[in-house]
């Protein structure tokens, strides 16, 4: 699919890889909207970008929020051509250890955002998608990118509800590139490693040293524009369905 002049949503788009992904897409000459539940940096966002990018402050995991979001998004730019789900959220807590057993509250707002949220978006999306005018050259109406992570095949020490919740991402991709082919709609996910996320950076030097030596190459952390970079090419390459990419220099993970 040609970016160009197509209408894209971002979950997550107000920081990290979901801003350098909203970037891309505008410099690619995309319309975009923001999803994202912090306000100020959404609205921030769109000042330095223009009038191109819009943003939306919603609540992925819930049906009403995102309804009255999409719906929004065509009255804003007449359709919806892209989605990428980069919502999400993490928390490191073992199922059981000195303190007592895993929180089931914690469990349950994880698998919320990033696999029900990721499954709302996606579906609302979707339905849209399926009303556009279809590609002449080979019929296509929509591209849609989730985020997954290498913990869903590596969890740590810590991840189940995270590794679990990402793996359900996984699982879900072939499923729905399955469902959407009838439509013309492409369904991909991609798995991070460990990126330069503002938790990572604030690790202590040797902590760090340690993730980067693990990577086989290039010898550093993921950049938000590695993601972006690769969002990029699955929307523009119409052959790549049902896959979900590793995008990790590399690496698998160790126990912790």
């Amino acid at each position: 699919m040609q970016i160009k002049d197509k209408v894209a949503v971002v979950t997550g788009g107000a920081s990290g890889m979901g801003l350098a992904t909203v970037e891309a897409l505008l410099e690619k000459g995309a319309k975009v909207v923001i999803f994202d539940v912090n306000a100020d940096q959404a609205h921030a966002v769109v000042e330095r970008l223009g009038s191109h990018c819009r943003a939306l402050v919603v609540d992925v995991g819930d049906e009403q929020s995102i309804q009255a979001a999409m719906q929004q998004v065509v009255e804003m730019f007449g359709a919806l051509h892209i989605c990428i789900n980069c919502a999400g959220i993490g928390a490191v807590s073992r199922i059981i250890d000195d303190n007592g057993v895993h929180s089931l509250e914690l469990l349950n707002r994880i698998l919320r955002v990033n696999v029900a949220g990721t499954f709302n978006v996606t579906r609302l999306a979707a339905d849209l998608m399926r009303s556009n005018d279809a590609n002449t050259d080979n019929g296509e109406r929509g591209v849609i990118i989730n985020a997954a992570s290498v913990a869903a095949y590596e969890g740590q020490v810590g991840q189940v509800a995270y590794a679990g919740s990402k793996g359900a991402v996984v699982a879900m991709t072939l499923p729905l590139a399955r469902d959407l082919a009838p439509f013309g709609i492409r369904a991909n996910a991609i798995a991070p490693g460990p990126f330069g996320t503002p938790m990572l950076n604030a690790l202590p030097d040797e902590a760090r040293r340690v993730m980067i030596e693990q990577v086989q190459f290039p010898k550093r952390l993921g950049e938000s524009t590695d993601f972006s970079a690769l969002s990029v090419h699955l929307i523009e390459n119409s052959y790549i369905n049902g896959e979900t990419i590793r995008l990790d220099g590399g690496i698998r993970m160790p126990v912790s």
